[in-house]
Formats: structure tokens, sequence, C-alpha cells
């Protein structure tokens, strides 16, 4: 798997990056301890846990490893000498007193820095108060996991649900673990004003027994095994909690495990508890896929998703693995990220984690709004299905749901995402109608449509414009030659003939609305509607040319 996401699994609070001088997208196939009093036996791929080397040994240890194909190397650096190695060191001004003293830890760190930059190999640094064990058997985990998955779905199982605690923890505004029914802690997100009981739990990979004693005591775990209620527990600044609340991870009546949510310097967000029951619902299907392999569970769902969504399977081939019925109304919303989105990462693993991003945020809204909904990624875009709905309602309601998605989502990728709805379909059978529905609203948005959500019911015409006007764009000879010369004429006499025709013409022949809204006097626009006609040789009394040339003055005002 890569380093990246290896880090993004096991980073922060445990380990931080010193150098990586030829990226982080480096392979990693195994993880070595190393001890110094032997020789390094690290080979390509490798990730090198470096114990017990100090100074030259260990810049020499480091040198070597690169020189057999390691992958990154790990040595354990103090807190307090990274963020001084950091520091640029400036002589002092004169007259302020003698230099200050040799920083010697500060020194060793950064030319252990040097030392891998020259040899062209990452460099970690692993807290002090990491065990190696632990963390070589962490790692190793990770990696495993990535193999078993095979190449297509390299680290996802891992990933997943890094990524899945890292979104939730925008969303409520606190710090996330992820556990599993024993207490081991699966995923976690990244934060400060960490407490002694997180800080235990993910050092330890498991809740530490004294704390989960107490938290069986005050019955907080009967209540989480209990069903899907939100959990507070109360700060305890004399054990080392901080507030923090708790949802059950179930499937069915049975536990997975459990979603904790940990307070930190400012109080939860609004609609974290919401949050926190969809991100519960999203990771039983995680665990769920875990437990019985890839080939079954979360991408078995959302292939067959796929499939319905393109029209290459019938709803009753879902009925095992997905609860659609295939006699009741349903819709698809999709999204997409549109131009304005953050994209610093222009290449595509960039694009890819923005999407997968985005793609668990929408997953954690839509399971909170309705429990049997899927969601799936096609094509670029993040398609939602909401099966059972009710006729009337339905398009409102989940309008309301795109709405709170994409407001959520430009906090955490840009303002560039955008949303549509298509039309309540009789049946499953013909979701492909109303996905094709909100592809054309999305489509038209990212061409002329100012709107960033919307349901096709409340666009049509503007799409349909937006689709004409597209087709004329594609197709030079469907031009009307007099309205090319009365923009050639605009262009070489600096004129406003295009502008004032297009305003009479879309106020429908109105002479004083269009006047207004040209902030001119109404006698000026007939002048130049006249002129217009002149200059062209259009007659703006014929429906048909009339009809024509407003279509291709739309055309011309959105290029």
């Amino acid at each position: 798997m890569p380093l990246r996401q290896l880090l993004l699994a096991v980073g922060d609070p445990l380990v931080d990056v010193l150098a990586a001088p030829t990226g982080l997208d480096v392979r990693v196939d195994n993880v070595i301890i190393a001890d110094p009093e032997d020789e390094v036996d690290a080979f390509t791929g490798d990730l090198v846990l470096l114990i017990g080397a100090r100074g030259a040994a260990a810049r020499q240890l480091v040198r070597a490893a690169a020189r057999r194909g390691a992958a990154g190397v790990a040595v354990k650096v103090n807190a307090a000498a990274r963020a001084q190695a950091e520091e640029p060191s400036y002589p002092p001004p004169q007259g302020w007193g003698a230099p200050a003293p040799a920083r010697p830890a500060a020194d060793e760190v950064g030319l252990l820095r040097t030392a891998a930059r020259e040899a062209g190999v990452a460099l970690l640094a692993v807290r002090p108060d990491v065990r190696w064990d632990q963390l070589q058997a962490l790692c190793r985990s990770v990696v495993d996991d990535a193999r078993l998955t095979g190449e297509t779905d390299l680290g996802e199982s891992a990933g997943d649900l890094f990524s899945l605690a890292q979104t939730l923890a925008t969303l409520t505004g606190g710090m996330v673990a992820i556990e599993d029914a024993a207490s081991r802690v699966l995923a976690y997100s990244s934060g400060e004003e960490v407490d002694e009981l997180r800080r235990l739990s993910v050092l330890g990979r498991q809740g530490p027994e004294q704390y989960l004693a107490l938290l069986r005591e005050w019955g907080v775990f009967s209540r989480l095994r209990a069903g899907d209620e939100v959990v507070h527990v109360a700060e305890h600044p004399e054990l080392g909690i901080r507030p923090r609340m708790a949802v059950g991870v179930h499937a069915g009546d049975q536990p997975l495990g459990t979603i904790w949510v940990q307070k930190g310097a400012h109080p939860f967000a609004e609609g974290a508890e919401e949050a926190l029951l969809g991100a519960a619902r999203i990771t039983a299907l995680h665990m769920l896929r875990h437990r019985t392999e890839v080939t079954a569970g979360l991408r078995l769902r959302e292939d067959l998703l796929a499939g319905l969504l393109e029209g290459r399977i019938e709803a009753a081939a879902l009925s095992d693995s997905v609860e659609v019925s295939p006699e009741r109304p349903a819709l698809v919303a999709a999204f997409s990220l549109g131009a304005g989105g953050r994209r610093e990462e222009r290449n595509r693993s960039g694009l890819e984690l923005q999407r997968r991003r985005m793609a668990d945020l929408i997953a954690v809204h839509t399971a909170a709004y309705r429990k049997n909904a899927l969601v799936t990624v096609l094509g670029g875009r993040i398609y939602v299905l909401v099966p059972d709905v009710g006729a009337r309602s339905a398009e409102a309601s989940v309008l309301a749901l795109a709405r709170k998605s994409v407001e959520a989502a430009r906090g955490l990728i840009g303002s560039g995402v955008q949303a549509a709805v298509g039309s309540t379909v009789d049946a499953p059978d013909a979701v492909p109608l109303s996905r094709q529905e909100a592809d054309r609203v999305l489509d038209a948005m990212s061409r002329d449509l100012e709107s960033d959500v919307a349901t096709i019911g409340d666009v049509r015409a503007r799409v349909l414009v937006s689709e004409t006007l597209a087709h004329l764009r594609a197709t030079p000879g469907l031009r009307d030659p007099r309205v090319e010369a009365l923009i050639r004429h605009d262009a070489q006499s600096d004129s406003d003939l295009v502008r004032s025709l297009l305003a009479y013409l879309e106020a429908f022949g109105d002479v004083r609305a269009a006047a207004e809204r040209l902030h001119i006097h109404p006698n000026t626009l007939r002048y130049r509607v006249r002129r217009a006609e002149a200059v062209s040789g259009i007659d703006l009394g014929d429906p048909d040319q009339r009809l024509f040339t407003h279509l291709q003055l739309l055309m011309e005002r959105e290029r």
C-alpha cells in the first residue's frame, strides 16, 4: 500500500513525517524492526523501525536502509526537539548577550533529516511513549488488511474507516474513535485537546480496562448495546475524561462496535447527534464487509446500485442484498465537484481523495435521513437512491437533504459542490430515468445554470434551454449569418445593439421593462432595436426569426 495510506491509518498522534524526498506514494509491503547491533536486513518496500540508534550510527543505518530499497525509516524523536528543529536559527542582535547554548537534540533531528533527504528515503518521527512492538503490529495489520483486499481495493478497509472518522470529526466538531465490540480501536481522527482516556486508547489500540470498568459501572455500555440512542458521558476531570458522546454500531440486534466523539476545545457542532447516527449506520456496513470479505457487503451493494442506475440490472436482482421494494416509488439525487471546488491537487489521486471524502459525508447525512437509502460513486459523481418514497413530498424532502449535504461539503471540500434531484419514478426499475434527469441538471449547472442545488421540476425549462444552447455550440452549421453579422458589427463599432436586442426579446417586446433593466430611455431602446434590424436584416415580426435570434443571442451571452 502507499506510505500515504499507511500514515492515514497510523499517523497523528503516533507518527510524524520528518522527510519525504520522493513523496508519500512509495509502496510499503512489510514492516520490520531493525536493531543497531545487527545489519539492516531491509528490502524494497520495507518500512524499517529503527530502535536504539542515536547520532552518527542512526544516520548510517538510515543510509544503509535506503541503499537496500526501504520505503521509509522510523526513529524515535522527542517532540520538543522536533519542534525546535523546525525553527530557523539566527544570530542574536548585537548587545543582546551571548548566543543561546547549542541544542544537540534539535541538531540531531536536522542531521537525520538531511541524511534521509540525501539518501532519498522517507523519515518518520515516532513519539517517545509509543512501544515499538505495538507500532509494528499496528502497521503490519493495516498492510495485511490492504493485501487481503486485493490490488483493486488497496487499503480500502482501513482507509474507508479512517476517512469516515475524519469526516465525522468535521461534522461533529469533536475527535472521533471507532471501536469494535471488544473495544479495540479500528480508526480515529486527528485533533488536539486529547484527554487521558483517548490518549491511552489510541496508543494501546484498545480502551484501557480501568476506564472500561467505569463505563460499564455507569451503564454506558448497556445503553449503547440497547439501540440507536446517542449516549452522553459527562466530564470527569479527576479521571482525565472530557465530555464525549457515543453511539452503538449494530447489524440488526447484534452489536458490532461503538463510535466515540470526544469534545475538544470547542462545543460540539449543531446537528452532531444526527451525524453520529448516520455514521453508525455507514460504519456497520464497513464492519460487515470486513467480516464477510470484500466481495460481499458494501462493495457488492455499491456495484448492484451502479447496475440499477445504469439500467443493467432489474430491481428484483437487488432484493437479497439491498432493501429495495420493486413496487414502490423511488428517486435519485446526484452530487458533483463543480469548477469552484478546492483543487490544489489536480492529479487523479487528489481528486479521488476529495470525492471519497465527499461520498463519506453524503453517506452520513443520507443514512441519518433514511436508513435504507443507498450511496455509490459512479462516473465521477456520487448518487443517492432513496427508495420507498411518498410521491407527493419526496422531492422536497430530498432537496432539503441535498441542501444540507452541500452546505456541509462546502466546509470540507470547497464551494464547488453541486447537487441535483431527479423526479420520483413509480418503481425502482425506472430509476435510470430519475438519474438521467439529475445528471441533466448537473450538466446544466456546469455550463450556465446559476444554481448549486435544484430539482429537475424546478429548473426543467432552464435545463432544456441549456441543452439546446449546448447543441448549438457543438453544431456550427446551426447559425443564422444575420445574427453573426450583428455580433460582428457590435464588436467593430463598440455599439450595444446585441445586449439591447436580447433585453428586448427577454422582456417579450415590453420596451419600458427592458429599458428600465438596461438603465436607458425607452426611445433609446426603440432606436437600438430598429438599428439592429437594419444592420442584420432580421425581421423581428417573423416569429421563427425572432425565436432563433433569441437562442443565438443567448448562446453569445453565455460565451
